[in-house]
C-alpha cells in the first residue's frame, strides 16, 4: 500500500512545520513550500529531509494523486500553488481543518482562552507523559523533552489540542479553534486582542460563543469562573454540555516558593503567581475527566516547571533572579507582574516589555494596558521604530504610551542598547529583573542582559 501524499503551502509556519513533522512520522509522504523559513524550523525541517530545495511557489509540484494540500495562514488567496490544487480538485485544508481529520475519531480537548492556553496544555501533556498514557497533541510552545509539538498516532483514542482564536487560513478565515469541535473544552480567560480582525471587545467575546456552541452534543465545558466574561457566557449557554467551573485552588508562599494544599498533602511548585494556580487547577479538571486520579495528578505537577517563555528563569544568583516572559496583552502583563510581586514581595521589581504585536502598537489599543505594570518598582517599554513601519502603522509618541500606562516614572525606549543600560541602572543586592514580549527586544541578547544584571 503508497504512503499517503500531502503538501504544505507555507511549510515554515511553526505549527505548520510541526504538523509536517508529525505526519512524516507517522509515514505520510510530505512535500513543502515556502518564500521564507527562519530558524528552528528550517533545521528541524531539513534534518528530516523535509526542507525544501528552494524558496518559492511551484505550482508544477503539485499532482492529481495528493490525498490534501495543507495551507499556512502566511499564504495568501491568489497562491500559485493553491490555485493548482483548486484546479485538480485536490482537498485543501487548514492546518486545524486537518488536525481534525486526523483526530475526528478521538476524545478531543481543545483549551481556549485570551491567556493561559499554553501553559494549561503543556500541564496536561506533562501529567499524560508522566501518566504513560497514548494520545496525540497540539501545543504551541516547545517543551523539555518533546522532539516535536505536534504527534499523531494510529493508536491513540485522546488528542489534546491548544486552540487559538485567530484565523485559520485565507481559504478559512474563522478563529482556529471552532474547527476542532472538542468533547472537552476549557476557556482559560477572555481579554480583547487580536484587534487587526477583531475590531470590538463584542466581537471578539462572539468568538467564545460559537467555540462553546460547536463542544460535541454531551460534551463537558471546564471554565474559570474567576473571570467575569467567562462565566458569563457559560451561564448564558443552554447547550447541553456539561459545565465545570474552577478557581484558585488553596496554597500558601513561604520564602518564594509556592505549595499546594491538597487532599493528597502539600506539594511544592516550580511554577508560581495566581494566573498559573487557576491554569493548573483547570488542567486537573481536564485530566480527571480523562481518568487521571488527583493523586497522579499531583504527582506529575510538582516537576512541571512552565512552558518556554513562560516565566522562565534566565538567571539567579543570592536574591536576584531574571525571567523572561511571552507576556504582551494588557491581561497577560499584569498577570505576570503581579505573579511576580506576589512570589517575591520584599524584592526590588524591574519589569521591562516590548510593544511588538499589531494590537499593542495600534494607538487606539494603547489605553488597555493602564495600571499593567502597577505592581513593579520600575517600569520600563521598548517598542522598535522598524517593527511599526513593518505593521505599516503610524508612529507612536513616547507621551502617549506614557499616558497609556497610566506612570509618570515609566522609561519609554526605542534603543535596543539603552534597554541593556537601564536594566542594569535597577540591580541591586536583591531584586528581580522581569524581561517581558513576544518579540526580542530589538535583537539584544537576553542572556547576556539577564547575566549583567545578576553580576
Amino acid at each position: 500500500m503508497s504512503q499517503p501524499r500531502v503538501h504544505f503551502i507555507a511549510i515554515g509556519g511553526s505549527a505548520m512545520h510541526n504538523l509536517a513533522i508529525a505526519l512524516h512520522q507517522k509515514g505520510y509522504d510530505v512535500t513543502g513550500s515556502d518564500d521564507e523559513i527562519f530558524e528552528p524550523s528550517r533545521s528541524r525541517l531539513e534534518r528530516l529531509n523535509l526542507l525544501p530545495a528552494k524558496l518559492g511557489w511551484y505550482p508544477d509540484h503539485l499532482t492529481p494523486d495528493l490525498e490534501a494540500v495543507i495551507l499556512g495562514m502566511h499564504a495568501r488567496i491568489d497562491n500559485p500553488e493553491l490555485k493548482r490544487a483548486q484546479e485538480l480538485g485536490i482537498p485543501v485544508y487548514s492546518y486545524p481543518g486537518y488536525f481534525y481529520e486526523q483526530t475526528k475519531s478521538k476524545t478531543r480537548v481543545v483549551i481556549g482562552g485570551s491567556h493561559g492556553k499554553t501553559t494549561i496544555t503543556s500541564m496536561i501533556v506533562h501529567v499524560l507523559r508522566h501518566a504513560k498514557s497514548d494520545f496525540d497533541y497540539l501545543v504551541g510552545a516547545q517543551l523539555d523533552g518533546f522532539d516535536c509539538m505536534v504527534r499523531l498516532s494510529p493508536n491513540s483514542q485522546v488528542a489534546v489540542i491548544e486552540g487559538d482564536e485567530y484565523l485559520a487560513s485565507a481559504l478559512d478565515p474563522v478563529p482556529k479553534f471552532h474547527l476542532y469541535k472538542p468533547d472537552i473544552a476549557l476557556i482559560s480567560g477572555i481579554a480583547w486582542d487580536h484587534i487587526n480582525v477583531f475590531k470590538t471587545f463584542e466581537s471578539y467575546v462572539e468568538q467564545f460563543r460559537k467555540f462553546i456552541d460547536v463542544i460535541e452534543p454531551g460534551g463537558k465545558l471546564i471554565y474559570c469562573e474567576e473571570d467575569t466574561e467567562v462565566k458569563k457566557l457559560a451561564l448564558e449557554d443552554k447547550g447541553g454540555s456539561i459545565k465545570i467551573p474552577y478557581g484558585v485552588p488553596k496554597h500558601e508562599i513561604r520564602d518564594g516558593l509556592t505549595v499546594l494544599l491538597t487532599g493528597q498533602g502539600e506539594v511544592p511548585l516550580q511554577v508560581f503567581g495566581r494566573h498559573n494556580l487557576m491554569n493548573l487547577e483547570g488542567a486537573r479538571h481536564v485530566c480527571h475527566q480523562l481518568g487521571i486520579s488527583d493523586r497522579v495528578f499531583y504527582e506529575a505537577i510538582g516537576s512541571f516547571h512552565g512552558a518556554a517563555k513562560r516565566l522562565e528563569k534566565l538567571a539567579e544568583s543570592g536574591r536576584k533572579v531574571v525571567f523572561k516572559d511571552f507576556a504582551h496583552s494588557p491581561s497577560k502583563l499584569k498577570a505576570t507582574v503581579d505573579a511576580v510581586r506576589e512570589q517575591f514581595p520584599d524584592r526590588r521589581i524591574t519589569a521591562c516589555m516590548e510593544l511588538h504585536t499589531y494590537s499593542s502598537l495600534s494607538e487606539g489599543f494603547l489605553d488597555q494596558y493602564d495600571g499593567c505594570m502597577a505592581g513593579a518598582d520600575d517600569a520600563i517599554v521598548f517598542y522598535d521604530p522598524h517593527a511599526v513601519q513593518l505593521k505599516r502603522l503610524p508612529p507612536v509618541p513616547p507621551e502617549r504610551i506614557h499616558k497609556a500606562f497610566g506612570r509618570t516614572d515609566l522609561q519609554v525606549l526605542n534603543d535596543p542598547i539603552a534597554v541593556m543600560g537601564a536594566v542594569r541602572e535597577h540591580t541591586g543586592e536583591q531584586g528581580v529583573l522581569l524581561m517581558m514580549s513576544s518579540g526580542n527586544f530589538g535583537g539584544i541578547d537576553l542572556q547576556a542582559t539577564a547575566e549583567a544584571y545578576i553580576a
